[in-house]
């Protein structure tokens, strides 16, 4: 699994282009593509390299699909799924479709989640890691509290 580092601001034009910030580049390997799709919990897009998507879609490919919750959910997980490919200039095209779903405008941001990227338009990105109904150490205890693997007591 490949282990995208930053969170990057950048704008997108008229057409649905955005230009891809070179640390960002610099950590995709651009030549095999990318799935870019809606989100499941949030109002922004995921951007998976292809081999990440891949690694997914095995674990999708399990499910038995005689039982309808399985059906609905790869339904709606694959709602709007797009192959993406980054042009010589290093831009990205959104759909349309995908810019309407995350209320895109003119500022994004590029937000990495561990092995994909989220695109977000930058004010609901902001909101949404301000929100101050959470509080994240309450979040981060009750997620990652009980992990400790080399039992070292470090986190």
């Amino acid at each position: 699994m490949q282990t995208i580092i930053g969170t990057y601001e950048c704008k997108v034009d008229d057409k649905g282009r955005l230009l891809l910030p070179a640390p960002l580049k610099k950590q995709l390997s651009l030549q095999d593509g990318f799935v870019l799709k809606r989100a499941v919990f949030q109002p922004c897009l995921e951007l998976y390299p292809m081999a990440e998507w891949n690694l997914m879609m095995a674990k999708i490919n399990k499910l038995n699909r005689f039982v309808k919750k399985n059906n609905d959910f790869i339904r709606r997980f694959t709602a709007g799924v797009k192959i993406v490919e980054i042009d010589n200039l290093g831009r990205l095209l959104i759909a349309k479709d995908l810019v309407a779903f995350a209320n895109i405008s003119k500022d994004l941001v590029l937000s990495s989640a561990v092995n994909i990227v989220e695109i977000w338009d930058k004010t609901l990105y902001e909101k949404a890691i301000d929100e101050t109904t959470i509080d994240f150490g309450d979040l981060a205890e009750d997620v990652m509290g009980d992990i400790n693997e080399d039992g070292n007591g470090i986190s």
